[in-house]
């Protein structure tokens, strides 16, 4: 039985760990493209995370770019690639809450 309750807790704190990085991994996606949108003033600060953000973001977001044709100036891998963090987190918590 206590096999089991641990088992539990582990499922637990994956699921939680799991669903953390995707939020966050989300919200960076969503910054970067937000910022995307807007000229910022040159600062070393801004620049500091402009680039951390593409660093971070642009890998993802070129697996999206090369499946979808280009539209012109409208890039919707964006919005692709968060819809498939939504549905990946959807599909995580769906796994865990059988084992929890």
């Amino acid at each position: 039985m206590a096999t089991l309750a641990l088992l539990a807790d582990i499922a637990s704190t994956a699921k939680a760990l799991i669903d953390t990085f995707l939020l966050v991994y989300l919200l960076l996606v969503f910054v970067y493209v937000l910022l995307s949108w807007v000229r910022l003033p040159y600062n070393v600060w801004v620049r500091r995370v402009s680039e951390f953000l593409r660093d971070v973001c642009e890998p993802f977001l070129r697996i999206f770019r090369r499946i979808l044709p280009p539209l012109g100036p409208v890039d919707l891998s964006p919005m692709v690639a968060i819809l498939a963090l939504i549905a990946l987190r959807r599909v995580v918590d769906a796994l865990f809450d059988h084992y929890t």
